[in-house]
């Protein structure tokens, strides 16, 4: 049996991941990274860590016998004011963390340290198709005609915006581009854009993978906020990239979206 350590951060992902691999029967420890989520993962064995010690996170990993890892779960980036970095932590943190460089290529870069150190990256992709945004419509209600304009105006700034190391969100409404994701996220983004908004059409939001983003770290995901944030600021729903989006509670985020008039689609981008 395959051990597996998952670096939990916040949110509800580290839990969906290893609920759906010890299904499969992998073996599951968690290393959380804040101790007042440990209590949604009372079926797992669980380890207590500090983003600010790699040395005590190697320690832990080898001691335990673990060479399968995964990240999962937000992490705040530490600053150079924090206190208590050990050395190699120190270390890390000037070459990589602390590098002005786009969360894909940071995260890229730390992965390819832990592989250093002999760790392997465990694809859990492959195993939790059920997480993904699979079906072309989710919800009963289907894109508009103008929903469907306004993502073929997303798609063509897609090909651009997806190169950049930025974000992996655009809001169009009646084929104008209302905003890019950058550093604020998904739903402060929706929040940002409803001041923009003209009359017409309710706009979309369209979620994606950015360009060379690895299928392991930083993948895009909805969750049950950003449907209710839909809602709030009257958007039509929303496009996922086929495959490629993670879906939090995705029950929930369906039916929620079935009562509330939204629609969620998944469209290939090939």
């Amino acid at each position: 049996m395959i051990k597996i350590g998952i670096i939990a951060g916040d949110g509800n992902l580290p839990l969906y991941i290893g609920k759906s691999l010890k299904n499969r029967k992998f073996d599951i420890t968690i290393l959380s990274l804040n101790n007042k989520n440990n209590k949604l993962y009372h079926n797992y064995k669980i380890v207590d860590i500090n983003i600010l010690s790699i040395k005590k996170i190697l320690k832990i990993l080898n001691s335990n016998n673990i060479k399968h890892i995964i990240f999962a779960g937000s992490i705040k980036r530490p600053s150079i004011k924090d206190l208590g970095f050990d050395i190699p932590t120190f270390l890390l943190a000037k070459s990589l963390l602390l590098e002005k460089k786009g969360d894909n290529n940071l995260l890229v870069s730390l992965k390819k340290y832990f592989e250093s150190k002999g760790f392997i990256f465990f694809n859990w992709t492959k195993y939790c198709k059920e997480l993904f945004s699979t079906e072309t419509n989710l919800t009963k209600i289907k894109p508009s005609k103008n929903a469907i304009l306004n993502f073929k105006k997303a798609k063509s700034i897609y090909q651009i915006y997806k190169k950049i190391d930025v974000g992996q969100s655009i809001i169009i409404q009646n084929q104008l581009v209302l905003g890019l994701e950058a550093i604020e996220g998904t739903d402060e983004l929706l929040k940002r854009c409803k001041e923009y908004k003209r009359k017409g059409d309710k706009g979309i939001l369209f979620k994606f993978s950015k360009k060379n983003q690895s299928n392991l770290i930083d993948i895009p995901l909805i969750g049950l906020d950003t449907l209710k944030n839909l809602k709030k600021y009257n958007y039509d729903g929303v496009y996922l990239q086929k495959n490629k989006c993670l879906i939090i509670d995705k029950k929930k985020i369906i039916d929620f979206a079935n009562q509330n008039e939204l629609f969620i689609s998944s469209v290939d981008l090939n």
